[in-house]
């Protein structure tokens, strides 16, 4: 049976950027395929692709975003990835990570996926620009590891969209937070032509009182070294955000792999302590934007 995995177009050219996630594929029954496949040929869509059994996207992307969450200096960071499909297992980018699914796709209705999660956080362990908030020391990286899972339906407004509902769930390992974290999002996603997609996320972030104490408060120790008011910060709601992503396939077509350009914008708005806190209301903004820019290659 022919899938016709049109969500994977859009995911293949999506891994160049690591800041995305990935959205699990969309399998359809026979006779699906066949009506899907027919208006496909119409409007430039093909019915087979290099997403429909074992696939690869390697890339690379580069990106403008704050240099801790709360700054308003804006510093650029490389992203490298890997993203695929390899005996059933999808893998898709996560911001310095990635999440598995094991669940396979269905031929009939929506796809759920289960898997786990990992994320390297790199807040104020590197890359502080603002000298105040440099004196009040960097902080260690956090490894998180936890679940990532959702529910794709397919088909929403026209024969080759979606909609995803997605959940991750991670908790620190290394020592630095010592939290959890949680990111609820929902991303609809679109083709445009044959060789370009569109897709536009939001989603929130909700943190515990560990996470938000080793970001947001500023210790006493931290007061004397830098100057700012002492702080203490309680978890909640961290951030709420929205970004419109955009991919072009080089060669005009998504479907065949090669070369894909993806180009992504951004917001978020802190909210709660890590809007209140110092980091970001004396010395930083609680509104924080984001752009990046990458390719990759699919096979």
């Amino acid at each position: 049976m022919r899938n016709l995995h049109v969500k994977y177009l859009f995911s293949g050219a999506a891994a160049s950027l690591a800041m995305l996630a990935a959205m699990p594929a969309v399998a359809q029954d026979q006779d699906a395929v066949e009506t899907a496949a027919d208006a496909a040929e119409q409007q430039g869509f093909a019915p087979d692709t290099v997403y429909d059994d074992n696939w690869i996207s390697i890339g690379f992307g580069v990106a403008l975003g704050p240099s801790y969450d709360g700054s308003d200096d804006y510093v650029l960071s490389p992203a490298p990835l890997v993203q695929g499909k390899v005996a059933g297992v999808g893998i898709s980018p996560r911001p310095a990570g990635l999440a598995l699914d094991f669940i396979p796709d269905r031929s009939d209705g929506p796809n759920i996926a289960f898997g786990p999660s990992v994320r390297l956080r790199n807040d104020r362990a590197d890359q502080i620009k603002d000298e105040v908030v440099k004196l009040a020391g960097k902080l260690d990286r956090a490894v998180e590891l936890g679940v990532a899972t959702g529910i794709s339906f397919p088909k929403v407004l026209n024969p080759y969209d979606s909609l995803s509902l997605n959940l991750d769930a991670r908790w620190d390992v290394a020592g630095a937070h010592d939290g959890m974290v949680i990111e609820p999002g929902v991303t609809y996603f679109t083709p445009l032509s044959r060789g370009t997609a569109a897709s536009l996320s939001i989603g929130a972030e909700f943190v515990d009182d560990n996470y938000a104490d080793y970001y947001y408060s500023v210790s006493p120790q931290q007061n004397l070294d830098s100057g700012l008011p002492e702080f203490s910060a309680k978890g909640g709601l961290n951030s709420v955000g929205t970004n419109l992503l955009l991919a072009f396939d080089l060669d005009g077509d998504l479907q065949n792999g090669g070369l894909a350009i993806v180009a992504v914008g951004g917001y978020s708005r802190l909210v709660g302590d890590a809007k209140d806190t110092p980091y970001t209301s004396i010395r930083g903004s609680a509104d924080q934007f984001f752009g990046a820019l990458g390719i990759g290659y699919t096979f």
